[in-house]
């Protein structure tokens, strides 16, 4: 992927981050927060962990079709690389699916459990935990919990992200 301004067949991590900025405009997350945190979070996250640039493209992008902020049409005609797109259409959860069936695809598509651990790191983050209240705090915990151990990345998280 393209990571430089200039030409090329891609987006920059630039421009990516630019489009799921603009697509997410107005949404906020589950303590009212201005959604593009959580996207910056989830791609410094993948950037921490190693991750390859496209990686970090879809970690900016993870949530925007399964939040209709992107459509699927439209994540395909976007200037991507192919394995940004697999990755994005990998971590979108489809209405009504199984968390088993969630955590097979995120597995089976190269590159989209690191993305996916980075999420679920932010998610589950102390601080943004303790501004919503506790049933939902509890309800989000074990879920959160849940996906980790389905995926495979066992152990409890630090307040860091970081796996004791």
């Amino acid at each position: 992927m393209t990571t430089a301004p200039g030409p090329g067949p891609y987006l920059t991590l630039a421009e990516t981050e630019a489009l799921a900025v603009a697509a997410h405009a107005g949404q906020t997350d589950k303590a009212g927060r201005p959604y593009a945190e959580h996207l910056r979070a989830v791609a410094e996250g993948v950037r921490a962990r190693g991750g390859s640039t496209e990686q970090i493209a879809a970690g900016w992008l993870h949530d925007s079709v399964e939040d209709d902020a992107l459509s699927e049409a439209g994540l395909a005609a976007a200037a991507l690389p192919e394995p940004v797109k697999a990755m994005v259409l990998a971590l979108t959860k489809r209405p009504g699916e199984e968390p088993e069936a969630y955590a097979r695809r995120i597995l089976a598509t190269p590159g989209a459990l690191l993305v996916k651990e980075a999420d679920l790191a932010h998610n589950a983050d102390p601080a943004r935990l303790a501004v919503l209240d506790p049933a939902t705090r509890d309800r989000l915990t074990a879920k959160y919990a849940r996906m980790r151990a389905l995926l495979g990345l066992c152990g409890p998280l630090r307040t860091d992200g970081n796996v004791t």
